[in-house]
């Protein structure tokens, strides 16, 4: 049988009875950069015990700002973190993946916002002599009469925006363009809260280390930022030149894009992973949408398979050859990469959807001995790439099960069966190895949460379990 394209470099052997490198790397990775939060914030408490903080406890006023000062300082490590966390950062995006990374982001956000709101609530009315009704005029006076305090009061202002379109129910009601185009005020709030501290705030410049550490955090993020959202895909774009040579309908409401462009050997992208995509000289070309590759990389032309999902996505069905694409990435973990395959090297993939086109990608692309791949399909109506995936399956020795019609109830990931069982015992059955297995899922996010819940039940470890959700 064939085994297109298992040697590709991907992995390392899958005889070895050691975890991969490159899943050791990530997990390493993933510990530091857990230990860098962690110090950052322990070191500015530190510093913040170290003035008296805990000694100014004594009085009302003392205490409301001393317990100000900390909010602010672990706020802004904190709202420097979340730059951080979505800056494009290539070991960040290698060892977390974007879903674990956006998640994080969000916690992290949400948490620092809170801070930043403690901050201005608390330092003003300790300014106010602990007098509750003295805090609006306070606050009017330290925004008016203190250096970069009216810069900080739009800081707050986009931080809210940011916070507010965050929000799931309305995040619901927001395309994601809009959304994203929204959030990029995220770094319009934290630049411009950068005067208020350095003008203001004590604890930043008291001493060289602090000195040092706060330019040092904000050198860094801003460089971030700079190298890899704006620098790298320009270099990128550049070099590989992407176009459009021909959309095909798939399925009703489904297309699939064929794009080619130069060396795209050289643009380092895994099956499974996703790209940012622009068409440029085409409806919406100003706002990026994340599609994943439906068909694994062969150095010469990239194809992605897009689902009409009222967000500007049908525009690609306009799409005429030639056109420009302007592309951020690649991007996920859902690809060989994250296995944490063994002496078996078994795999099994499971997807509902439009989001099997990642799984086709990794069913095509990822080496797997003959026999040891499984793909698992749920379907409404018609299965994608169903001849496609039947031709590799043949070929490479997989196993492909498909299961149509809609979810039998909230909270499975099965549709109605001939047989009552429920959702662990048929995947036992189905897959009886299954704890054994890497295990990739990609789709709609109740159904993700239903398999992810049902393969830990069967036995598998989350390490194993590698999940992609269409979502955002």
């Amino acid at each position: 049988m064939s085994t297109t394209p298992a040697a590709r470099g991907w992995e390392v052997s899958l005889s070895s009875a050691t975890r991969p490198r490159a899943a050791v790397v990530d997990e390493a990775v993933r510990t530091v950069a857990g230990l860098a939060l962690w110090v950052g914030l322990l070191l500015v408490a530190y510093w913040w015990v170290r003035d008296g903080g805990l000694g100014a406890l004594g009085s009302a006023g003392a205490a409301l700002t001393g317990l100000g000062q900390l909010s602010g300082l672990v706020g802004s490590v904190l709202l420097l973190a979340q730059v951080l966390l979505m800056a494009r950062i290539p070991a960040l995006e290698r060892a977390f993946g974007q879903d674990r990374l956006a998640g994080l982001h969000r916690t992290i956000g949400f948490t620092s916002f809170n801070l930043v709101l403690v901050h201005v609530l608390t330092v003003t009315w300790g300014y106010a002599a602990g007098s509750l009704l003295a805090v609006p005029t306070t606050l009017w006076e330290l925004t008016w009469d203190y250096p970069g305090m009216l810069l900080a009061a739009a800081a707050t202002l986009c931080l809210v925006l940011v916070v507010v379109t965050s929000v799931r129910a309305a995040r619901r009601r927001l395309r994601y363009e809009s959304w994203h185009l929204m959030h990029l005020y995220a770094y319009l709030g934290v630049g411009l809260a950068l005067p208020h501290q350095l003008w203001t705030g004590g604890q930043f410049t008291a001493s060289s280390a602090r000195t040092v550490f706060w330019w040092g955090t904000w050198i860094v993020a801003a460089g971030a930022v700079l190298a890899w959202r704006v620098g790298l895909p320009v270099v990128v774009n550049l070099r590989h030149r992407l176009r459009v040579t021909s959309v095909v309908g798939e399925a009703p409401g489904v297309w699939s894009v064929y794009v080619t462009g130069r060396r795209l050997d050289l643009l380092r992208v895994e099956p499974g992973q996703f790209l940012t995509w622009r068409f440029l000289g085409a409806p919406g070309r100003s706002r990026a949408h994340p599609y994943s590759l439906s068909a694994a990389p062969d150095g010469r032309s990239l194809r992605i398979t897009v689902a009409d999902a009222g967000d500007g996505s049908r525009d690609v069905a306009t799409l005429r050859p030639g056109t420009r694409a302007f592309v951020e990435g690649p991007y996920g973990r859902l690809s060989p990469r994250a296995r944490e395959a063994g002496a078996s090297g078994k795999v099994a993939f499971l997807g509902a959807g439009v989001g099997i086109t990642p799984l086709r990608s990794l069913l095509e692309g990822m080496a797997y001995p003959p026999g040891a791949a499984v793909y698992v399909e749920r379907y409404q109506h018609t299965p994608l790439f169903a001849a496609e995936v039947d031709q590799i399956a043949a070929e490479r020795g997989a196993r492909v099960l498909r299961l149509p019609g809609r979810r039998r109830a909230d909270g499975s990931w099965l549709p109605h069966l001939s047989t009552p069982v429920d959702d662990v015992s048929a995947l036992r059955g189905w897959v009886p190895d299954i704890a054994e297995r890497d295990v990739y899922v990609c789709g709609p996010p109740a159904w993700t949460d239903s398999v992810r819940a049902a393969a830990r039940a069967a036995g598998v470890p989350d390490r194993q379990l590698h999940i992609e959700k269409f979502e955002w």
